[in-house]
């Protein structure tokens, strides 16, 4: 039995979802453990101690199996790229399934949202506000659903950036089914579909709104393009809020449905936002042209300065290779903040990102 595999184990019985999954954890130790001795487990019920004596090891196989094909990973919650701003959030999922690229995990992300029946203008906000976010570095994320989140994606891809779609079934599927090219569209050019859900996972309604808080906690925050006054877009709005992430919305005019949804989020405090870069304002960022494929990088634009807490993140980093889990901790500023910074320094080439999630500072005196 492998530590995945024991995590796998434990979360395919019925009963068992992220909040006790780590009540047991923090009361027994480890999965292996719990496999190990289920009977000496306080507090369960006796369905859930029966299964864990006889787990369903030929749906682990499954899993396993999913899991050994090119380009397919599955993190759990200890896992190197597994995501610091997920870490946080209040239900954090204890396995994520990626197919794609692992890493772009880490990198700051956007969330963009909005309904599966936008108006045509709300279509093409939608996918130019994410092509520019997208240009300047920013993952965007979204859901890929029909609608705005289609539209989302294909800006990201548009610019040449990058984009995750985290799902409502499992990754052996693509739902809905007419978002299949676009699925493998996001994996060929970079990106990564991602969920907490195990292989042969319908596309269930209860599944969706369990989504819509990792495409929150994954991000600095959420833009809602556009929204019905009960939409699950608003949902995630409001778990964006809940997480401690910023919340954006674009407004629109007084006689649309569907921008009633966002017109209530700006009076609860959202940010109403005009243009991209009222969001990279807001997030700290500072807008950079994208450098051409293939092209060198002058990435310097001459107006940067410095400000005093860039200079000390500088030097707590160095220039030896250092975790963004082990800045934070010892620069003692949000994962948010740091996300943002550690971004705007490496647009304008005062550190470099490696391997595993790691940075250094760049010697500029060279």
């Amino acid at each position: 039995m492998t530590e995945i595999s024991a995590w796998l184990a434990v979360l395919r019985v019925p009963g068992i979802g992220p909040a006790t999954f780590f009540n047991l954890l923090e009361n027994v130790g480890d999965p292996e453990t719990i496999l190990a001795n289920p009977d000496a487990i306080p507090k369960v019920s006796a369905p859930i101690r029966a299964a864990l004596r006889s787990p369903d090891w030929a749906a682990v196989e499954q899993d396993l199996q999913w899991a050994a094909q090119p380009g397919r990973h599955i993190l759990i919650f200890t896992a190197e790229h597994y995501p610091q701003l997920l870490r946080q959030i209040p239900d954090p999922p204890p396995v994520l399934y990626v197919h794609g690229d692992p890493a772009l995990l880490t990198l700051p992300q956007l969330a963009v949202v909005g309904s599966r029946n936008p108006t045509t203008g709300g279509r093409d906000n939608a996918f130019e506000f994410s092509k520019h976010l997208a240009s300047v570095g920013l993952v965007i994320t979204s859901g890929l659903a029909l609608g705005v989140d289609g539209a989302a994606h294909r800006g990201a891809l548009a610019a040449g950036g990058k984009t995750l779609a985290v799902t409502g079934t499992g990754l052996d599927r693509v739902y809905p089914a007419r978002h299949k090219d676009l699925a493998h569209e996001i994996i060929d050019k970079g990106g990564a579909l991602l969920c907490e859900f195990p292989v042969g996972t319908p596309a269930l309604s209860q599944n969706f709104p369990r989504r819509n808080r990792i495409i929150s906690g994954l991000s600095l925050g959420t833009l809602v393009v556009e929204a019905a006054r009960q939409s699950g877009s608003l949902i995630t709005a409001r778990l964006a809020g809940d997480q401690g992430r910023e919340v954006f919305a674009i407004p629109g005019s007084i006689h649309n449905p569907l921008a009633k949804g966002c017109h209530a989020l700006i009076r609860q405090g959202g940010k109403l936002v005009e243009t991209a870069e009222d969001v990279l304002e807001e997030l700290r960022f500072q807008f950079v042209p994208k450098v051409v494929a293939g092209m060198a990088a002058e990435r310097v634009t001459p107006d940067f300065e410095l400000d005093v807490e860039s200079r000390a993140l500088l030097e707590t980093l160095g220039y030896e290779p250092m975790s963004v889990d082990a800045l934070i901790e010892r620069c003692g500023l949000t994962a948010e903040t740091v996300s943002s910074m550690l971004l705007v320094l490496e647009l304008h080439s005062y550190v470099e990102s490696l391997p595993g999630g790691r940075y250094s500072r760049v010697d500029k005196r060279a």
